[in-house]
């Protein structure tokens, strides 16, 4: 995303946005913590404080450019929001997220949703376990 995006978004294009975004845009995992890039950006030599990864974070997810998860591991984790529903699996253990569209899932609750009468406006679906690397080590 350029900067012509951000300002459409109604976000100036300052130099922590546009380097937050690059980064969460090229990072290979799509869900990360704000102290995550916050971390990533001072490993590639960017001068960005905590505090201004937060704030970013929250108006990129504001102007719609995220979403931020709340696990229960009390962290909260922001991924682009590219436009498609997806549900994810979390290891207890490790924290790693997978993410998944299962059809015949997303049929059932709307029918659920439906038996009572209910007009479902969004939902999520966090399947919560270990995964299979942490499973290897476990004894």
């Amino acid at each position: 995303m350029e900067s012509q995006n951000l300002k459409k978004l109604g976000l100036k294009a300052t130099l922590p946005r546009l380097r937050i975004l690059q980064l969460l845009e090229n990072s290979p995992h799509r869900h990360k913590s704000a102290e995550d890039v916050y971390k990533a950006l001072l490993e590639v030599g960017e001068d960005v404080g905590l505090a201004t990864v937060y704030r970013v974070l929250t108006q990129f997810e504001g102007a719609g450019l995220v979403i931020r998860h709340h696990f229960e591991n009390g962290i909260s984790v922001f991924e682009l929001d590219e436009g498609h529903h997806h549900d994810h699996l979390l290891c207890v253990k490790c924290g790693s997220i997978i993410e998944f569209f299962d059809e015949a899932i997303e049929q059932r609750q709307r029918a659920i949703a439906q038996q009572h009468h209910f007009d479902m406006t969004d939902h999520c679906l966090h399947i919560y376990g270990i995964c299979p690397n942490c499973q290897k080590e476990e004894p």
